[in-house]
């Protein structure tokens, strides 16, 4: 593992710490972003944030994130566009990216799916402890 239990971003504050997991968040609406990336920075993980398409796209290519979450529904570019062009792009790739909607129909999860998402979860149904404790199982995956 990657992450060491308990470790505190304060911490770390001097120094970069090589072995943090590097996780991106793109996610339009403030206040969900801001729950998420507390608890994930509570728990030990570098966050960074995107807040449309486009910069997650961006971000997603200079920084080279150890795993994605990523909205469907964002300005300026939608989150299927986005994954479509990460798995094009060589240096993202591989990088796991889970999908974190408000939007559970079918043919929208299947398509985020086959696009190459590890998993499609609905912002209803998940806490910000259950997607930080998820984040080691899709790291392995």
């Amino acid at each position: 593992t990657r992450r060491s239990a308990g470790a505190s971003p304060a911490s770390h504050a001097a120094q970069v710490d090589e072995d943090l997991v590097d996780v991106l968040l793109v996610e339009d609406d403030p206040s969900v972003l801001e729950m998420y990336r507390l608890k994930l920075e509570l728990d030990g993980y570098r966050v960074n944030t995107a807040l449309d398409g486009e910069e997650g796209l961006k971000k997603a290519s200079d920084l080279k994130p150890d795993i994605i979450f990523l909205d469907i529904r964002l300005p300026k570019m939608d989150g299927l566009e986005v994954l479509r062009k990460l798995r094009a792009q060589d240096k993202t790739r591989e990088i796991p990216v889970i999908i974190l909607s408000n939007y559970d129909e079918e043919d929208l999860v299947a398509r985020g799916l086959r696009l190459g998402a590890h998993e499609y979860l609905i912002k209803a149904r998940t806490t910000p402890t259950s997607l930080s404790e998820g984040i080691e199982d899709w790291l392995k995956e």
